[in-house]
């Protein structure tokens, strides 16, 4: 017997149906991305990140009360219980953010009323203190860890706007404040993703929603996931340094057969339609905030890109100039994606543990044929 199966899947589980979800459209041929069938260009143009929260978390689009309400309640839970805030601070300055959010992530359980319960009540409630929480620890950590003070939350803004009072200390701009909240609309879910997937693994074991949520940020740390938009900019950021033209420096990078980051996508065969609104985010930052040369080095590789080699820009290819922009340095770029995607987190982990089934697939065995004969020690 050399197979337990007759149908060999695709490496990476590619194009193989993992089960039924309510959440999240995509149409990887037209370019269609929508949660709970509301298309994504809808929401980042006339939406905000709370209203995109209560879509995902309770299936449909709140009245203007359940939104006043949505609001007040994560506001009511920026809190950080004083033992967090000291995790932070004896962590090493040097430690990666996502490092340190995974593990206060996972401390998160030790202080939460409903930590024991995991009904469907119990997890919505969660999954709004964990939304406000994880905010609340990007911020203080990248402030104690320059030596600075952290701030208190401001519980009359938005959230996007509270994230950027508590990351650098000063009100945002208007404009500063919605290039965030779009972008963390875009981010906050994307169907079965790896951390999406790895958070429902964990949840199908009756494991509670912090562990869920911590196994997600451990998927989202790897670079293959997470990391893109880091990537990108390390790129910019060369070209600026060096004052190079930025399609001669990709053409060097080709030439040393180097991968381009934030271009291509295993889902979308034509322009990812989150792209699309970070593209615009880009220009428009670049030009309020005086840095308009990053969205133009992207603009001048994007165009370069698409034209010799045929591939789209992805969502992080744009967010990385956006988020420097907003003053969010590089290695906080992949902890404002769980900013934003533990939206998308936590409401996926509702679905799987509102009708559970354990996650068990089988492999694909290759090994020696069965039955092999074992061979006693002292004749190998």
């Amino acid at each position: 017997m050399s197979s337990v199966t007759t149908n060999h899947p695709l490496k990476g589980l590619e194009g193989v149906v993992a089960t039924t979800s309510k959440l999240c459209y995509i149409d990887g041929d037209r370019g269609v991305l929508a949660y709970r069938g509301i298309d994504i260009h809808d929401l980042a143009q006339h939406s905000n990140f709370e209203e995109a929260c209560y879509l995902l978390w309770f299936g449909k689009l709140p009245t203007r009360v359940e939104l006043r309400e949505l609001h007040a309640r994560l506001a009511g839970e920026r809190k950080l219980d004083d033992a967090i805030i000291t995790l932070l601070r004896n962590a090493p300055r040097n430690a990666l953010p996502m490092d340190v959010l995974r593990t206060a992530v996972s401390a998160l359980s030790f202080y939460d009323p409903d930590e024991k319960n995991n009904d469907h009540k119990a997890n919505v409630d969660k999954a709004i203190r964990i939304t406000s929480q994880i905010a609340m620890i990007v911020a203080a950590y990248d402030r104690i860890r320059k030596g600075h003070p952290v701030v208190e939350p401001d519980r009359s803004l938005s959230h996007s706007a509270n994230f950027l009072l508590m990351l650098n200390g000063k009100n945002p701009s208007p404009t500063g404040e919605r290039a965030l909240d779009i972008a963390l609309i875009l981010h906050a879910d994307h169907e079965l993703n790896a951390s999406t997937f790895a958070a429902r693994v964990t949840a199908a074991t009756l494991s509670d929603m912090h562990s869920a949520i911590t196994s997600a940020i451990g998927a989202l740390k790897g670079p293959l996931h997470g990391g893109a938009n880091e990537a990108v900019f390390q790129i910019l950021k060369a070209i600026d340094a060096s004052g190079a033209d930025p399609v001669e420096h990709i053409k060097e990078m080709l030439a040393q057969r180097k991968k381009i980051p934030g271009f291509g996508h295993r889902v979308y065969h034509t322009e990812d339609p989150r792209a699309t609104h970070l593209r615009a985010m880009s220009r428009d930052l670049g030009k309020s905030s005086g840095q308009a040369k990053w969205f133009d080095f992207s603009q001048k590789i994007e165009e370069f890109v698409k034209a010799n080699k045929k591939l789209n820009a992805n969502v992080d290819f744009y967010s990385a100039s956006t988020y420097h922009t907003l003053g969010i340095d590089v290695d906080l770029f992949t902890p404002v994606f769980a900013v934003s995607r533990v939206s998308g987190w936590t409401a996926h982990v509702i679905e799987q543990l509102d009708d559970n089934r354990l996650i068990r697939p089988r492999a694909d065995y290759l090994g020696p044929d069965y039955p092999k004969e074992y061979v006693a020690i002292d004749k190998r």
